[in-house]
């Protein structure tokens, strides 16, 4: 029996592949490519290039290699490019996804583990984030993921398919093979690291007046491996039922710290100026983890910022190009 790793050629699907691998799991890559990498395919992976939304392929791929569990990593998840085309997030994140749990049911595959996010909340009164807030989404991309926990919901309890979704801010880091390559490129740490390698004059601070100790932003960063780690625990622990996880570090940093973590670990400058406030941009994030602790026994074994942007570090000086050339 093996896992379809929807997205699997992606920053967070590939590297969870590559844990899943390690450990002597059989692993099914599933991308179309479009925003994926190739050569982030790990070693061992077998893969098939194909879109979710091709129904009958998804439904050939499960029955040839036998799946017998589904983690789903293939979702737009840029806050500002869902405020200016929330359709493109609605049809993939939502429409598209709902097809894998057809498919799912049709090829007897009974568990799906859902890479969420704490975006679902959108601006909350308290935090660290429980699993218990109001949800209230700011952007068409927390709604389209919210979306997708209620679908899931209603998919066990009249069908009987379990999930987990695991709710996170802020995936960063790298493993020693595979990093984070976006085009265009969004992320803070990487957009950062760029400025080090010469290939942005500067980082700019989207809003510098939040409610926020240095006026910036705060939010989790969780290293890519203990994201990866939490999904191989909803596999091994979690597959008997329907579970919701928050997952964070408990503090959360500002953009300001992050960016001076950056300097420190670079030891390049980072000029950085200053602009306005992004649409949908909560001024603090900070998930929770204490349920996930208790109920799977998971902590992150990275959640020093300073380690999160040295492992981060190394990866791009080594690929400056990303997987288009080192």
């Amino acid at each position: 029996m093996s896992i379809l790793v929807a997205g699997g050629a992606g920053y967070i699907g590939s590297v969870t592949a590559e844990v899943l691998v390690r450990e002597g799991r059989d692993v099914v890559v599933y991308d179309n490519l479009s925003r994926g990498h190739r050569e982030a395919v790990p070693e061992g992976a077998a893969f098939v290039e194909a879109d979710l939304a091709d129904r009958e392929r998804l439904k050939a791929a499960m029955r040839e290699h036998r799946v017998d569990s589904v983690m789903h990593f293939a979702a737009h998840s840029q806050v500002g490019e869902s405020m200016e085309n929330p359709s493109i997030y609605f049809e993939n994140n939502v429409a598209t996804a709902q097809g894998i749990l057809d498919c799912m049911l049709e090829c007897d595959v009974p568990f799906i583990v859902f890479s969420s996010t704490c975006a679902i909340f959108g601006e909350p009164e308290t935090v660290p984030l429980t699993e218990d807030l109001p949800k209230d989404p700011a952007s068409p991309y927390g709604e389209s993921k919210l979306m997708f926990e209620r679908i899931l919901k209603w998919y066990h309890r009249i069908h009987g398919l379990n999930y987990c979704a695991l709710r996170y801010f802020n995936a960063c880091g790298a493993s020693e093979k595979l990093g984070e390559d976006h085009d265009p490129e969004t992320h803070l740490i990487p957009v950062v690291l760029q400025v080090a390698l010469g290939q942005r004059d500067s980082v700019t601070i989207f809003g510098t007046d939040y409610d926020t100790p240095d006026g910036t932003c705060i939010r989790d960063y969780i290293h890519i491996i203990d994201l990866a780690r939490a999904h191989v625990l909803a596999i091994e622990k979690n597959a008997d039922r329907a579970s919701e996880y928050n997952l964070g570090n408990g503090a959360g940093y500002s953009v300001r710290e992050v960016i001076e973590t950056a300097r420190k670990v670079t030891g390049h400058p980072i000029p950085a100026g200053e602009g306005d406030r992004r649409p949908g941009d909560p001024p603090r994030l900070v998930g929770a983890s204490e349920k996930i602790r208790r109920e799977l026994g998971w902590s992150p074994e990275f959640p020093e910022l300073e380690a999160i942007v040295e492992s981060a570090w190394r990866w791009h000086r080594d690929h400056p190009k990303g997987y288009g050339g080192s």
